[in-house]
Formats: C-alpha cells, structure tokens, sequence
C-alpha cells in the first residue's frame, strides 16, 4: 500500500504489537483448519468464454490457454508522472508485468482517459502486461481520508472506452488495499458490489480484488470469503491479491496462506511484497518467492522507487543502473525475476516455440574481490528473443545457480575470500526453452582487501529521521597513492541502531558491531577517490554516530 509520503510500514495500517500477534495466532489456527473450501468447489463454469487474460482452473491464463505467472515490480506513476522511461527500465530487468498507481481523483490528483491510455501504450510498447490499481481507497475504514471501492468501480466505468479492446493487456486491480484493520469484515460486501458493477457496465477484463487489513487478511475476511466472492462474478474472471509485509514474517504464514488458495482452486496473486526489516518485522520474502515459483503464482514487488523512506525502492532515484539490495534480491536473487520471468505470448512469446537459444560463449571475469566477481560473456542468440542468462557453480557434477540476468553480464556476490570457483551460464528464452551450457571459466577470490598506503578518510551523515528509523549515508575516501581493491569497513553503534537496508554494499551485525563488504560496483577505490554507501536504520531516540571507522582493519580518519 507504500505512498510517495509514506514510510517503509505505515503506522497506521498495523495494531499494537500485541494485538497483531493475538490474530496471527488465530490466522494460523484458521488456516489449520482450513478456511476455504476444497478444490472442488471453483470450477463453476463462466457464463460465457473470456477473450484475453481469463481465469481457468483456478490460473490465470492468455487468451490462447497459456498459464501466465505474473513476475512484475510496483510503479507509483500517479505521484511521478514524468518517470515515463520507468517502464522500459523495469522491462529490461526481465519483468513480464507492471502493477501501476493510479488515482480515481478521491484523494490525489486523478489520472484522466488520456494519460490511462498513454500508460496503456507504453504497457504494450514495452511488452508488459498492465495491472492497473486505484490507489485511493488504501485502508478504508481505518484511514478517514481513503475513498469507496464503489467510487472506484465509476472511476474505471469512466474509463471504459480507453479499456475496451485491451483485456490482452490490462488487468483491473478495483482498489488498493481497501480495508484497514477497523472491521474488515465490512470488505467483502463492498467487493461483491464492486466487482458487479463493472460487469453489469460491460467491462469483461481479468479483475483483482485486494484484501483487507491493509492488503495483509491476517484475520483471514478475504481467505473466508473468497470462494463466495469469486462465485459473484458471474464470468469467473476474478482473482485475488494478498499483499505480504511483516505479517509474513515465517516461511510456515507465508506457505500456510499461499496454500488454502491453491488448495481451493481459487486464483491468487502476491500483489504487493517487502523484503527489508522494518520496525514490525522482518518479512520472508525467500518462501514467498520460492513458494510463488514452485506452485505457479504471480508476484508483483514494491515498489520500483520514489518512497520516501527508500527501504523498498527497488532502484535508487528511479536510477536502473542503482540497484538496492532489495533490486538485487527481486532482480538477481534466487527465484528472482530474470531467473523466472516469461514474457506474455501474446507479444510473440509463441508457445510452439521448442527451439533453445545457442550456448552463450565462454564467461570472463574481471573486478574480482575477496566476495564478488564481475563475469561477462558473449550473448546467445535465439530464433523469437533470449530472455535472460543463469549463472551456476560448477563442482564436479552438480551445479548451483548463483546469479540470473537479462543481459550478457552480472556479478556474483557473497563469495568466500581466497577460494576457487568454477562458473558457467545457460541462456533461456520467453518460451522457457534452455541452451546448452557454455565453456566454464575458474575464478579464485581475493585473500582480502588491501589497505591503503597511506590512510582513508569516513564521512559519515544522517540525511533524514523517522520515528523508529532513519537513512544515513557513508563516504569512504582513498588518502593513499594506489588504488584499494576490495575492503572491509568497520564501526559500531553506541545506541542500539540497527542496519535494516543498504545498498552500496553488504552489512552484517552483531550487536552493535558492523561490518561492511563492498558490492561490485563499489569495490574498488581509487588513490583520492571515494565510493559512497547508503542504508536505513532502526532507531529508538537516541542516534549518535559512530565514533570511529576502520578499513580492512587500518584506522580511518573522521572525514
């Protein structure tokens, strides 16, 4: 439900820790008993055949009866409308799908006909599928200034000439979040009466409906109710939307929710996803991504950038070449997109495509450090598109993936120093047709970093506070005559804060002891050059700076 304005966890979508516990408890317990009817129970048969994005048994499928998996990143284009590249950008990290805010006019500025239309096009232009959301009605009920599921539901009946046509491309998300944590048992009329007043208006486009609780059901309204929800739409083109925070924080919630859906046969997407800690916990966002791969579900992260608490910008400053540690993970990390991502057949993925791409040519490696290597290689080629690459470690052989990317390059992170490492890459394609592997290449990390001649500097700063957390930003500065190839910071907290997110390098901690490993694209330093590192924090008050810095255990400066 992340705003422009909003921090990472919105105070106000969430009760008092106690009371969240109490109904997780009870969430679970629902859940053992099982909430939703069996599988059965859903295959009512449309009243008549959908054209498009449809639902059947229970999937999401195109219009030609092939399963679309949703792989997609959130876009907050109604707050940044200028941010138009954003959808190219988020296509070239292999995503298949764009969920896009919007505003119904209630409480933002309201996108009209021509600028629905213009994100339309720019949809197909860049081969995405479109969710398109209203963003207005986030915690109905609880929140005073949200708006109705049912002014919504006129928002996209005034739509309906720019939709028509579109159900190849467009699916229509009713309402973001539209229930807060006050009676969420309120949700499942106003969504029946929603979801009918499209179809009555003539609108036959796959529609999604959010949860309540804030996008989270952690009391279960949406699980409950669901199958009597999807047996209101008459042309069972309906499917639902879970969004997973800090609810989710253990692999049994997450796989227990995921599966009352699946069990039921009833169509689910993960709409909305964290991953960062943050003051209420500490999603799973590993079994979220590896339960929505091996049971066939969509997911859909947030957000692409532009929150003003940057713990979920996937990207740094709408900046594709800036990855978060949260773009890694989403991006390259393991059941990831470009490891997963199939691009819709109706942009000319064909499903009889049976050919694979050719072998890519043989990896090098270059930027090697005592934890990363930087491996490039030369591009495959394919009879439709190479989709993405799969890095693996060879040893003997077995094979582990390590790194998935869109193009010819990518860098293996989390390497142990001063061992040797054998990698290879497979390309594949939209279809998920795979290439014979390609030559391997041996990569022996780093003893360690090297420090520098003749000292280092550390400027270290708060650029901004919250309650609870706050975003700082750390400068290391090379003050020798060669260049630092590979380093490890050092410094503590005095006052309990705690690293929650970073991006520019990879943080571990114990108590209040850091130590910082570089990403790739900040490893190396050059003699009076500097690489910056930024990430957000808990805090409880009092937040003072670390008193001192060391790098690769030599003692630096106070910049």
């Amino acid at each position: 439900m992340r705003t422009a304005r909003s921090t990472a966890k919105n105070p106000a979508r969430t009760r008092p820790v106690t009371v969240l516990v109490t109904a997780l408890v009870t969430l679970l317990g629902l859940l053992a008993l099982g909430g939703l009817a069996p599988a059965q129970a859903a295959t009512a048969t449309p009243a008549a055949a959908a054209t498009g994005l449809h639902i059947s048994d229970g999937r999401l499928v195109e219009g030609n009866g092939n399963d679309f998996v949703m792989r997609g990143v959130n876009h907050a284009h109604t707050w940044y409308p200028s941010q138009t590249q954003s959808l190219a950008d988020i296509k070239a990290t292999g995503a298949n799908t764009v969920r896009v805010v919007l505003s119904d006019g209630f409480r933002w500025s309201k996108n009209g006909p021509d600028d629905v239309a213009a994100v339309i096009a720019q949809c197909k232009a860049n081969r995405l599928i479109c969710v398109l959301e209203v963003h207005d009605t986030t915690g109905y009920g609880e929140d005073a200034a949200a708006g109705t599921l049912d002014h919504a539901a006129d928002y996209w009946i005034s739509l309906k000439e720019v939709l028509a046509g579109q159900e190849d491309y467009v699916v229509i998300n009713i309402g973001n979040e539209p229930w807060g944590n006050t009676d969420p048992a309120g949700w499942t009329a106003p969504t029946t009466a929603a979801i009918q007043k499209l179809r009555a208006a003539g609108l036959a486009h796959t529609i999604m409906v959010d949860a309540p609780n804030w996008g989270q059901d952690w009391q279960g309204v949406m699980r409950d109710n669901a199958q009597a929800v999807y047996d209101a739409d008459t042309t069972g083109n309906l499917i639902f939307s879970i969004h997973m925070y800090s609810v989710y924080n253990t692999a049994q919630k997450v796989t227990d929710y995921l599966n009352a859906f699946v069990g039921a046969g009833l169509p689910l997407v993960i709409g909305e996803f964290g991953g960062p800690a943050d003051q209420y916990g500490d999603p799973d966002e590993d079994t979220m991504m590896a339960t929505a791969e091996e049971l066939g579900l969509g997911y859909i992260a947030w957000s692409w950038s532009g929150n003003t608490d940057p713990i979920l910008d996937l990207t740094i400053g709408f900046d594709p070449t800036q990855l978060s540690s949260w773009g890694e993970r989403i991006f390259h990390g393991a059941n990831g997109i470009a490891q997963t991502s199939r691009e819709a057949t109706v942009y000319g993925g064909a499903s009889a495509d049976t050919e694979a791409p050719t072998a890519p040519g043989a990896p090098t490696a270059s930027a090697v450090t005592a934890t990363s290597a930087f491996l490039t290689w030369t591009a495959s080629s394919d009879n439709v598109a190479v989709a993405g690459y799969d890095v693996v470690r060879v040893s003997g052989t077995s094979e582990t993936a390590v790194a998935a990317s869109a193009t010819n390059s990518v860098s293996v992170t989390g390497l142990t120093a001063d061992t040797a490492y054998t990698f290879a890459v497979y390309a594949r394609d939209a279809a998920g047709n795979r290439s014979a592997r390609s030559a391997t290449v041996g990569v022996t990390t780093d003893e360690g970093g090297t420090t520098p001649d003749t000292g280092c500097s550390v400027g270290y700063r708060v650029v901004g506070e919250w309650p609870g957390g706050f975003q700082g930003e750390i400068t290391i500065r090379n003050t020798g005559t060669t260049t630092i190839d590979g380093w490890t910071l050092g410094f503590s907290f005095a006052n309990g804060q705690t690293v929650t997110n970073m991006w520019g390098g990879t943080p571990t901690q114990s108590g209040g002891s850091v130590s910082v490993a570089p990403a790739s694209y900040t490893s190396t330093i050059a003699a009076n050059g500097s690489v910056t590192v930024g990430f957000t924090g808990g805090q409880s008050g009092t937040n003072a700076a670390p008193a001192a810095f060391t790098l690769s255990g030599a003692t630096c400066a106070a910049a």
